[in-house]
């Protein structure tokens, strides 16, 4: 029976997840609605605990929140937003069975060299260094073990968060956001799908050399281990007090390796958090992490500059147009006025051609007060269902758009977008698309 099927599993991933969480969601609803005395900051702290101990989905998700705006309170957001490189590492025997059970008891003989302690811990594995038999520095991502029970048993607990949460806030219809998150989550537990996606960013960047990608080793990879070439950076964080000059390198290395393959063939890298790239010295970018892939539809892509021509122009008939093509139905003016305050705030930098910080005022949290005022607006009207598409879009946007608030980088944004999409012909992405997704095995999307 496959791990993901067994019911042992999920029925202790409940009892475990509804343990830890039930104490923690009674305190802060207490909170919320019966004015009872809550200290945010210990509750936080205590929240990404458990969250780290439980690693699986809920602590993705919890990456996921931590970052989008008008969501937590701040001091959740200080809080979860460690998880994003601090998740606690499993010992070393825990990596000996592991590992053994992926590559068979002889397994320390397949490297010459393999370091005991985790060089980085995430959500649902962790990374150790190790040299290969032909000298090569690699990175071994293994999982944590009943990582697919995890998903199944951690799915039923979103979906009962996300029904509690929509008894008291009714502006965002999460059904589609929920179906989203599921499809994405059982796809990062699937190391040959990640090691595909690797293969069709590589092929997707080849010819940038300001992105660089790692190379999957077939041989040192399973289902639950993948194996790939190590790649030598610092956080980003190192470089936010760098000349302005460096930063906005990094800036705009960061931009190309997000929408050139999104322009250029429909795909983006949906998890632009701090653990996911690194800078090399001259600035260009170590891209990783490729568990968390969209594939998009030729249409959705060409929705997405038809919005903004539609806003530069005032265009309301073309504005209908591209939100009814990405899946808003029925959108009347008002809705769709309210929408558009948010559209507005994404495109702005892309609007003018001058250099500019992607967001006036100085703020460190991208977007808030916008999506606050969304938010509030989207409830006074009853609310709307986001096409699942956008839960990846909105995060890589919202991901990139804090990355760049954090280094202050003052960069022309309208002439980089321009670069990628001046001569955008959606008839020959569907053609790069289909021919780069059947060479690696990726099905197109439905």
């Amino acid at each position: 029976m496959a791990e993901g099927d067994k019911l042992t599993g999920r029925v202790k991933r409940y009892a475990r997840v509804g343990t830890t969480m039930g104490g923690l969601a009674a305190r802060f609803a207490g909170g919320r609605f019966l004015g009872l005395s809550l200290d945010k900051g210990e509750h936080a702290a205590e929240l990404r605990e458990v969250l780290g101990g439980l690693k699986g989905p809920l602590m993705k998700v919890a990456q996921i929140l931590s970052t989008v705006p008008d969501m937590l309170p701040e001091e959740y957001v200080a809080e979860l937003a460690h998880l994003q490189t601090n998740a606690p590492p499993m010992g070393w025997p825990f990596v000996k069975r592991r590992m053994a059970a992926e590559l068979g008891p002889e397994w320390l003989d397949k490297f010459k060299a393999f370091e005991h302690p985790a060089a980085a811990a995430a959500s649902l594995g962790q990374v150790h260094r190790a040299t290969g038999l032909d000298g090569r520095l690699l990175a071994c991502k293994l999982q944590y073990p009943d990582m697919r029970s995890a998903v199944e048993a951690d799915l039923v607990q979103l979906k009962l968060a996300f029904t509690v949460y929509q008894h008291y806030d009714r502006a965002i219809d999460p059904g589609e956001i929920h179906a989203e998150l599921s499809a994405r989550l059982r796809e990062e537990v699937d190391y040959q799908r990640e090691a595909a996606n690797l293969g069709l960013f590589g092929h997707i960047l080849a010819r940038e050399p300001t992105v660089t990608v790692p190379k999957p080793v077939k041989k040192l990879s399973t289902d639950r281990l993948l194996t790939m070439t190590w790649l030598d950076g610092a956080p980003l964080l190192d470089f936010i007090d760098q000349h302005i000059d460096d930063r906005n390198t990094v800036a705009h290395n960061m931009f190309r390796a997000w929408y050139i393959p999104f322009y250029g063939y429909g795909v983006i890298h949906g998890d632009p958090h701090l653990g996911n790239y690194t800078v090399r010295p001259d600035g260009s970018i170590n891209l990783m992490d490729f568990g968390c892939v969209r594939v998009f539809k030729p249409s959705f892509v060409a929705a997405v500059i038809d919005l903004y021509k539609a806003l530069r122009d005032d265009d309301e008939a073309l504005a209908v147009h591209a939100y009814e093509t990405w899946g808003f139905y029925d959108l009347d003016r008002k809705v769709m006025a309210i929408l558009n305050q948010w559209a507005r705030f994404l495109y702005a930098p892309l609007m003018e051609d001058r250099v500019q910080p992607i967001q006036e005022g100085g703020s460190t949290m991208y977007g808030a007060r916008v999506a606050a005022k969304v938010h509030r607006e989207l409830r006074e009207v009853g609310g709307v269902t986001p096409p699942r598409e956008f839960v990846l879009m909105d995060r890589a946007a919202i991901g990139l758009g804090s990355v760049f608030t954090h280094l202050k980088a003052e960069v022309n944004w309208y002439r980089l977008f321009h670069d990628l999409v001046d001569k955008f012909d959606e008839k020959a992405l569907a053609r790069r698309q289909k021919a780069a997704l059947e060479r690696f095995g990726i099905p197109l999307p439905e």
